[in-house]
């Protein structure tokens, strides 16, 4: 059973209209307080006389729907770019889980266990991340600067703000990734899938794009980043 204190007006009952305003969840209208209860046996808690009113179940089912629009939006993990993100992993060791990556899921965003790279150093790491899934990772503010990625895949991974420069993504599958704000100076996208991924405000300074793997609507939406070279562009096929 969920209960709503709400101010509601007596002339709301007998007014086809409600008017609300949202300033966070709540409802607010002033004059006197009334209780709804939204479950299923709220009738035996409602006097008859208001039970009765049609404006009444009309008001308490608004109400409601409200209520637990505002439950589920205050409980629910944070919520980024579309993206819903697990939550922070407490291991001691949850860097090194890249090394091993997820042992089930590819390129569909399934995934054994959340992997939680968030703020990792992976620097120049040339053999543990070759070809490992870290798929859904968060790699928020993680560094791959220089790092051997080739044929990994990090489908719907969350990687905004990550530093990659110089990381080579040779035939590897990062599709639906967000690269909002990373830097992605000098990496290797030769024959790497990109389709579905944004690259909102990130650095692609001297990448190279040689056969990358992109539909054209996203193309579009990547040429907009002024920072892709010359050369980067007639990669992309785009002029």
């Amino acid at each position: 059973m969920v209960t709503l204190s709400t101010p509601l007006s007596h002339n709301s009952l007998s007014s086809p209209q409600l008017s609300t305003k949202r300033h966070g969840c709540p409802l607010h209208q002033p004059h006197v307080p009334l209780r709804i209860t939204c479950s299923s046996s709220a009738s035996k808690r409602v006097p008859k006389s208001e039970e009765s009113s049609s404006h009444f179940k009309e008001l308490r089912t608004v109400a409601c729907g409200l209520l637990a629009v505002c439950t589920v939006a205050t409980a629910s993990p944070v919520i980024a770019a579309n993206q819903r993100l697990p939550p922070l992993s407490t291991e001691p060791n949850r860097c090194e889980r890249a090394f091993v990556g997820n042992t089930i899921g590819q390129a569909n965003g399934v995934y054994d266990k959340p992997l939680d790279l968030w703020l990792c150093d992976y620097t120049n790491e040339k053999l543990n991340l070759k070809g490992k899934s870290l798929t859904a990772a968060l790699i928020s503010d993680a560094k791959f600067d220089g790092a051997d990625m080739s044929e990994a895949v990090m489908s719907k991974a969350y990687a905004v703000g990550a530093s990659f420069k110089g990381t080579d993504f040779l035939n590897a599958v990062l599709d639906r990734v967000n690269f909002g704000k990373a830097n992605l100076q000098g990496d290797i996208f030769k024959n790497t899938v990109l389709s579905g991924s944004t690259f909102d405000n990130a650095q692609l300074e001297d990448a190279v794009f040689e056969d990358t793997i992109i539909d054209y609507i996203d193309l579009q939406k990547l040429c907009t980043n002024t920072s892709i070279s010359a050369e980067g562009r007639v990669e992309l096929g785009y002029r």
